[in-house]
């Protein structure tokens, strides 16, 4: 297994466990089996993470991202599972911390996602 394969594989499991603990509150999200490099089913990849209701996660754990193309792999990938999930990328540096990740997603699935936010926050 190569060392950018180990580092990527590494990075599904810091987010699973991070989500676990920060968001779900519970161990509810894991790294897909097989993730990475390849593709499964139908040809199209699998989401890196399961257990993330409503989101389609594009794991990366780069310097430097493409994160146009980036995006587009896991708007493909959920596009071609038939999945309503919103397609997003989670991507690190090296020696950043797990929480410093950045997200991608379009401006249509934010507005989406923060307008649920607002109404329950806000009950609006």
């Amino acid at each position: 297994m190569s060392r950018q394969k180990r580092k990527g594989d590494g990075y599904e499991r810091e987010l699973a466990a991070w989500l676990n603990t920060n968001v779900y509150k519970e161990e509810r999200c894991e790294r897909t089996p097989l993730s990475g490099g390849g593709k499964h089913g139908m040809g199209f990849g699998d989401a890196d993470l399961l257990g993330t209701p409503e989101i389609f996660v594009e794991a990366k754990r780069v310097e430097k991202l493409a994160w146009r193309d980036a995006l587009a792999q896991a708007e493909r990938n959920a596009h071609g599972k038939k999945t309503d999930q919103i397609p997003i990328v989670i991507t690190r540096r090296n020696r950043e911390a797990t929480e410093d990740s950045v997200v991608f997603l379009r401006l249509s699935a934010f507005s989406e996602l923060y307008q649920a936010f607002l109404r329950e926050r806000l009950k609006l």
